[in-house]
């Protein structure tokens, strides 16, 4: 039996295999920013909910004086925690309630950020969801096993920051070799 407990997927995509059938998950790509013996968490990163930043600083009633993201799509995250908003930001910064998930890459779920944003501050790059995915203990490496999802190291922050939504999937394909073409959800039947 192969010791699962060595698996650490932090600063990795998972890129849903065309079996994975859930709604929520089906096509999505997903950043893993903590994954430990007592689970793993991420962050959906190709699901946008029609809302930019500057919509949603509207309703969160904070001013926004930063031009630059003001047209940031806002993206669904996951089914956790719907409510609250999960930024990934670079640089890495000092908030209230951040966790590095790299050198350069933090995620921060606390209003701290936000107020910096409105003012004209904040980190110079911004990626924004409400929700996020999470996994117990152990479930994360069996949907792995199942051959729910493809794993790949993010080398660098470009998919993230970069790449609209609706290529972030693709994108991260890419970096394994594989043209989404060649996933199919009939084996053998090209």
């Amino acid at each position: 039996m192969e010791n699962t407990a060595e698996m650490n997927l932090s600063r990795h995509f998972l890129v849903a295999m065309p079996s994975l059938a859930d709604p929520i998950f089906a096509r999505s790509l997903i950043l893993i920013c903590e994954h430990t013996a007592a689970g793993a968490m991420g962050v959906i990163l190709n699901r946008p909910l029609g809302m930019n930043v500057q919509t949603l600083f509207e309703q969160i009633e904070v001013e926004l004086h930063r031009p630059d993201v003001a047209d940031l799509p806002v993206h669904f995250g996951g089914p956790v925690q719907t409510d609250r908003g999960f930024i990934l930001h670079s640089p890495l910064g000092s908030w209230q309630a951040s966790l590095a998930v790299s050198d350069s890459l933090g995620l921060t779920t606390s209003r701290d950020i936000l107020s910096a944003v409105g003012e004209g501050g904040g980190p110079a790059q911004m990626f924004v969801a409400l929700g996020f995915a999470g996994w117990e203990a152990g479930q994360l490496e069996k949907e792995i096993a199942e051959n729910s999802w493809l794993t790949v190291p993010m080398d660098d922050m470009k998919i993230l920051f970069e790449v609209p939504s609706d290529e972030r999937y693709e994108a991260a394909l890419a970096l394994l070799g594989i043209d989404v073409a060649m996933l199919s959800k009939d084996a053998g039947h090209a």
